[in-house]
């Protein structure tokens, strides 16, 4: 007998005393693993989770998370031909099996550096700027985001049973919200391996992961208003976790990636031997084949202009040819099988219906000629592609889950955006066209129905990673019948799983909460210049006041002299004159920034390593000849880099007139040796 899967839960593994229900090979029908629904103590999970697994993950900064996210893509790495060589079980093939493990591992790499780059070394993260609240400024508010103290729970799909776990399991991570993940039974044994691979590495800290490799009942009871669950399957299993009273009335939060009845539009200006009809075909075949067609995104209507619609049947009929289908151990083999014999006869139902009103067009609905495998005890399946008659309406109800697409004709980009629209809300649509009013029109049309859509042509096909490829960049979901979900979407997915609270207090106070300078608190000037002070000696609201500078009318002539920049306000003093803005000549507003930096900036080698950049430019008053400027810079927020003997200060500059009206206001960012002098350092 095969072996039991077993869950991970509460800090152990547990198994079923049951011998289970077999899970067969999706290639040979021989016998993988058993599964049994009866799993371990679900309310010991979510206590597991909330107590041990959530107080450890919620004491490390977002950069020491994504520093374990690294480390985890890496141990993975190192162990996916493991992976692999279990995954071809799933039916998959080896290009299969790099979209799901390679694609996953991919994800938790990109979430790693987001987390470095595009989050603070804190364990909150402010939204937006400051708001004045009252005229003396004593009063302010600020948006930030705080980790809830809950769990994530993510029911995953069948298809993708290691990408699926690894791109809800990243965001919720970084978050602070250690997961409970439970996997579609079928495929289940391929993330109960990875799941092994990820405890025995120790690198994620206890509870913040477990697996639940049993039946799912009772879990959402045990939820409360701090946890979410995250969902990818059909639209019914959905509708019965929205009705659940914890969702309904409890505050529990759902996330839905549902049926999706995607589409790819062929532009009207595109025609045979353009390299936009080659690109829509062969994008077409990939999405009909890629997991044989088991992919939440795949193209499942194709939509053609009335008159091309016999020239592109024939041509994706004749890329179809080329589709080798068998068992995916035969390194020929293009497309393998089907997850299970039970998911083959539910995509031959949908086939059965949507031929009430389209026709075949290609491919062979009873079965498949097969390079290698069984037919009999292996799900296989030849691609079928169908031509939809006039009118029809089941292509725009029937989501056929396999290697099955529909061409529809239209006649004009309304009736194009019209149809794609019927399909009530989908993950991704593909425009291929290589006009820019057709780009315009119909992206424009679709992005309502769509949570993605993809623009290609001949420019971008070489680098564009097609129809189907979720991103951790960018947000995985859609409206309506798609769930109306949100996941990836790089830092927004991050935040997602956060509370964001609105903060009302005095600068002082709000600075100690938010832990960055507020405009407002108190500032303190040491007796050090604060460029002399290491990332271990400054403090936030360390402070320099400049003496004053005063502008001169030869400064100025010399700054556009140099630079070239003779716009008239600097050079023409009739035509500044002139100038409502101005009434005579003025200094530039580099020139302003640059003589600042002069008044601030001590010139010995020292612990400030660099400038590397200059946020919130704003030219608030026009600085004049004669004027006299002076400068505060205040130290706004630290931040120190993981594995780096320095970190970032951002520090906050306010350049101001003789009469103390502030003329420029922005953000200098430094990088700042941790120590000084450091083993690394020049001497001084």
């Amino acid at each position: 007998m095969s072996p039991l899967l077993e869950s991970y839960a509460a800090g152990r593994w547990f198994r079923a005393a049951d011998d289970g229900e077999p899970l067969l090979d999706a290639a040979t029908g021989e016998e993988v693993a058993r599964f049994s629904g009866r799993g371990p103590d679900i309310a010991a999970m979510v206590r597991h989770a909330r107590e041990t697994g959530g107080p450890a993950l919620r004491a490390l900064t977002f950069h020491e998370r994504a520093a374990l996210l690294k480390a985890l893509a890496k141990h993975l790495t190192a162990r996916k031909e493991e992976l692999y060589a279990l995954s071809v079980r799933t039916g998959a093939t080896s290009r299969d099996t790099m979209v799901d493990v390679d694609g996953g591992i991919g994800t938790l790499f990109s979430y790693a550096s987001k987390g470095v780059r595009e989050l603070p070394n804190d364990t909150v993260v402010l939204d937006g700027g400051l708001e004045r609240l009252g005229k003396g400024g004593t009063f302010v508010g600020q948006h930030l985001y705080t980790s809830r103290p809950g769990v994530a729970v993510q029911i995953n799909a069948f298809n993708f049973p290691v990408w699926g776990m690894l791109e809800k399991l990243a965001p919720a991570f970084l978050a602070g919200l250690p997961s409970i993940v439970k996997p579609a039974a079928q495929t289940a044994y391929l993330a109960e391996l990875a799941v092994r691979q990820i405890i025995e590495s120790g690198i994620l800290p206890e509870g913040t992961l477990q697996l639940l490799a049993g039946g799912p009942a009772g879990l959402l009871d045990e939820l409360t208003v701090q946890d979410s669950v995250a969902f990818t399957g059909s639209a019914h299993t959905a509708g019965i976790l929205r009705r659940h009273p914890n969702v309904l009335d409890g505050g529990v939060r759902l996330g839905v990636e549902a049926d999706s009845l995607n589409c790819s539009v062929l532009g009207p200006d595109v025609r045979p031997g353009d390299p936009e009809f080659d690109l829509f075909v062969k994008g077409v075949v990939t999405e009909m084949t890629v997991k044989a067609g088991q992919k939440c995104t795949a193209i499942r209507r194709v939509l053609v202009p009335g008159p091309m619609a016999g020239t592109v049947i024939d041509a994706l009929a004749a890329r179809l040819a080329k589709v080798s289908v068998g068992d995916p151990r035969n390194p020929d083999v293009r497309m393998g099988a089907l997850a299970s014999l039970g998911q083959r006869d539910e995509v031959r139902k949908a086939v059965d219906a949507l031929r009430a009103t389209a026709e075949v067009a290609f491919g062979d609905p009873a079965g498949a000629a097969l390079l290698d495998g069984d037919a009999e005890r292996g799900a296989f399946m030849t691609p079928l592609l169908l031509r939809a008659r006039p009118g029809a309406t089941e292509p725009h109800d029937v989501e056929p889950f396999g290697p099955v697409s529909t061409v529809l004709t239209y006649d004009g980009l309304d009736e194009a955006i019209a149809l794609a629209a019927r399909g009530k809300g989908s993950l991704a649509a593909s425009v291929v066209t290589h006009d820019p009013e057709v780009a315009r029109t119909v992206v424009r049309g679709l992005a309502p129905w769509h949570g993605r859509v993809l623009v290609l042509d001949r420019d971008d096909a070489g680098e564009s990673t097609g129809h189907g490829s979720p991103l951790p960049v960018l947000v995985h979901g859609g409206p309506g019948r798609a769930g109306g979900g949100e996941e990836l979407g790089g830092v927004r997915a991050v935040l997602h799983h956060m509370q964001r609270s609105a903060v009302q207090a005095s600068p002082d106070l709000l600075t100690a909460v938010t832990g960055r300078w507020t405009a407002g608190a108190a500032r303190t000037e040491p007796d050090v210049h604060p460029f002399r002070r290491s990332l271990a000696e400054l403090r936030i609201g360390d402070t320099i006041a400049s003496a004053p500078r005063t502008v001169t009318l030869e400064d100025i002539g010399h700054f556009a002299e140099f630079t070239g920049d003779t716009f008239y306000a600097h050079t023409d003093a009739e035509a500044a004159a002139r100038n409502p803005l101005f009434g005579g000549i003025v200094a530039h507003g580099y020139l302003v920034v640059s003589l600042a930096a002069g008044l601030f900036v001590d010139p010995a080698p020292g612990p400030v390593l660099a400038n590397f950049g200059v946020d919130a430019l704003r030219f608030l008053t026009p600085v004049k000849a004669g004027d006299a400027i002076a400068v505060t810079l205040t130290v706004k927020q630290i931040t120190p880099r993981s594995g780096a003997d320095y970190g970032e200060v951002r520090w906050d500059a306010v350049v101001t007139n003789q009469d103390g009206a502030p003329v420029a206001t922005y953000d200098v960012l430094t990088l700042v040796a941790k120590t000084w002098p450091a083993e690394s350092a020049p001497e001084a």
